[in-house]
């Protein structure tokens, strides 16, 4: 159960067949995302496990989940872009719904992953997942 924002990244991949354009693609995400405030950097929103300084900031407002991040790494600011497309606007149960493994294998990131990065991204979703749950 994947959004249609998240089925857009999917097919852009797709055509992209060639690893480093996918990593491009990847980090360009991350570039579109507006910069978390510095407010917001906070322990309370700092993603343990993660390589890199990764900040998750989620609200839930009538049932409905969205989220906000940063990190101080292109790629994993890139990650937390198409975490986004992934579950921003899901409601809290179709957010626990999501198998974010089975979905982010079908953009191939598991195998092109360092195990630092595959951990980081581990740790992301698991923290979505703790907000949701509430």
């Amino acid at each position: 159960m994947a959004s249609a924002a998240f089925e857009e990244i999917v097919e852009d991949f797709e055509f992209l067949e060639d690893w480093e354009d996918r990593y491009r693609y990847v980090i360009e995400q991350g570039k579109a995302l507006d910069p978390l405030p510095d407010a917001l950097k906070v322990p309370a929103t700092k993603v343990d496990g993660c390589a890199s300084q990764v900040w998750l900031h989620p609200v839930i407002e009538g049932g409905v989940f969205r989220f906000e991040g940063d990190s101080d790494a292109m790629i994993v600011k890139g990650l937390i872009a198409v975490l986004r497309h992934l579950y921003n606007g899901l409601t809290t149960v179709e957010v626990l719904e999501v198998d974010a493994r089975a979905e982010m294998t079908r953009l191939g990131l598991n195998d092109h992953l360092s195990a630092q990065r595959s951990n980081g991204l581990r740790a992301m979703i698991e923290r979505i997942r703790l907000v949701a749950a509430g």
